[in-house]
């Protein structure tokens, strides 16, 4: 019985387990840099429609989003980086920024971030 086929492996080898794991490594490390920048993108809309909401003029406005900033500890964007416009008898407030985080080396992952009051 020595002239039997042997049956085909199948599976992934120990080197391609290795690359998998270091790509998902990889993707893990930088979700988990990309995933506070999302939270605090969050906590600028509610700063934004808050201030939009109770602020009657344009230095009102400012005040209320700096003071949520405090609360909510936003970094990336201030009072005096809003544009407050009027639309009819609604204020409404817009913002971009802009955050980079550092992959490796040279290399910067760079993530821009734009939004308004309804």
């Amino acid at each position: 019985m020595t002239g039997q086929l042997k049956s085909a492996q199948r599976g992934i080898t120990f080197i391609g387990l290795l690359f998998v794991g270091g790509i998902l490594a990889a993707c893990g490390v930088i979700a988990a840099q990309v995933v506070p920048t999302l939270i605090e993108l969050q906590a600028v809309h509610k700063a934004a429609k808050k201030a939009a909401t109770e602020g009657g003029t344009v230095s009102d406005v400012r005040m209320i989003f700096d003071k949520a900033a405090q609360i909510d500890d936003i970094k990336s964007v201030a009072g005096k980086d809003l544009d407050i416009s009027k639309i009819g008898e609604k204020v409404v407030v817009s913002f971009s920024y802009e955050r980079e985080i550092h992959l490796a080396g040279p290399a910067w992952l760079t993530l821009k971030y734009e939004g308004q009051t309804k």
